[in-house]
């Protein structure tokens, strides 16, 4: 007779082979998404009493002392449910960008804005076209809907190439994702070559701007996405508080665009699906204008810090714009797997990125014990 834990596998296994024609076809070839790795895992797994972590574009100055104080202060409140239209913040956001609050949706992180955006526009037999590499998010919200995703491959040095971009579109194209600073390279659209891309674009088409780690651009020409909102171009525009604002905790993002656009988002989303917390830290996060000229200091210095050591090791970068950069270690995952044993979490595995590790920017400190740590298992 099977034992108790048989009896129980058979019957999982059995279970998920009675549902699985149940499932829509097209869900079966999803891979779900993997975040970068926790450092308790590593910690458990090499018995290291602490570890760097370095592999999710995580600020290093913490969050804003503005927004901490203010999550505090709202704690009391926890049984009333979160304003399901989070109009305070709406309007924070507004204000700070001279827009209406109806030109401004908020979410459960970029990640729910990218899947409601797949929702609203996104169909089987519908195109979607996106660099190559860039966020994993996009191609698998494409694939929920089943529509077809278009990769554009970056040119040199991972550089856009703008006219590639607009020569990908065809008549089943809805959307067009342009990420910039691009994750995981770090580089970067100007706002010439954006403004460029809308105008060639046909009618009917959406362009999303994702904006994550645009706080952190030190360039000439920098995007100004709303500016062509503004203008009337169809647009959405997508930032976070999880980067530059240190709130990737409570999960916050936030879209802008054409009222019009935005109110179709509205009809999928699910209601309150930006907690109390979030709002209200996200409200004091956007006066504190003191944590971003800090945090904004320690990712040039720490970006410096890289491209020096980087050099001094003979390991090629990437110049990037955000707050994290690309470098070509020859073999990725095992130079990702080494560097967790000496305690220093990184990213490998990107498709299309074999050869490559991202490296997020971190204190002073962080950066040298990861230069110190490549130093020691890098194959040269």
């Amino acid at each position: 007779m099977p034992d108790s834990e048989e009896r129980l596998g058979f019957q999982a296994r059995s279970a998920a082979d009675r549902v699985r024609d149940l499932v829509r076809p097209h869900l079966h070839a999803i891979a779900p998404y993997v975040p970068g790795r926790p450092a308790a895992d590593v910690m458990r797994e090499f018995g290291l009493a602490d570890v760097v972590k370095l592999a999710s574009n995580e600020n290093p100055a913490g969050p804003s002392p503005k927004a901490v104080a203010a999550i505090t202060a709202a704690l009391p409140n926890l049984h009333l449910y979160p304003d399901g239209a989070a109009l305070d913040l709406r309007e924070a956001i507004a204000s700070h960008f001279s827009l209406t609050p109806a030109h401004v949706f908020v979410g459960n992180g970029s990640d729910e804005l990218i899947k409601l955006i797949a929702e609203t526009f996104l169909g089987p037999g519908d195109e979607v076209v996106l660099p190559f590499p860039s966020f994993a998010s996009y191609s698998l919200a494409a694939a929920m809907t089943a529509a077809t995703v278009v990769r554009v491959p970056l040119a040199d040095g991972f550089a856009y190439d703008p006219d590639a971009i607009v020569a990908s579109v065809s008549q089943r194209t809805k959307v067009v994702y342009l990420c910039t600073p691009n994750n995981p390279t770090g580089t970067w659209l100007t706002h010439g070559q954006v403004r460029d891309i809308v105008q060639r674009m046909p009618p009917g088409v959406l362009v999303v701007c994702d904006e994550a780690y645009v706080e952190y651009l030190d360039t000439e020409d920098p995007l100004d996405s709303l500016r062509l909102i503004r203008e009337g171009y169809t647009l959405i525009t997508l930032r976070t508080f999880s980067k530059m604002y240190g709130l990737a905790g409570l999960r916050l993002g936030y879209a802008m665009g054409d009222p019009g656009i935005l109110a179709f988002l509205h009809q999928v989303r699910l209601p309150f699906n930006v907690n109390a917390l979030a709002q209200a830290g996200a409200v004091a996060a956007l006066a504190d204008a003191e944590h971003v000229v800090r945090s904004r200091r320690l990712n040039a210095t720490g970006r410096a810090q890289y491209y020096d050591g980087l050099r001094r090791l003979g390991i090629p970068y990437i110049h990037t714009q955000g707050n994290f950069l690309l470098a070509e270690v020859g073999d990725g995952q095992a130079v990702y797997d080494r560097l967790q044993a000496k305690g220093v979490i990184v990213r490998a595995g990107f498709a299309g990125l074999p050869a490559h590790i991202r490296i997020s920017i971190g204190t002073t400190a962080d950066n040298d014990r990861c230069l110190t740590a490549l130093a020691a298992v890098i194959d040269r």
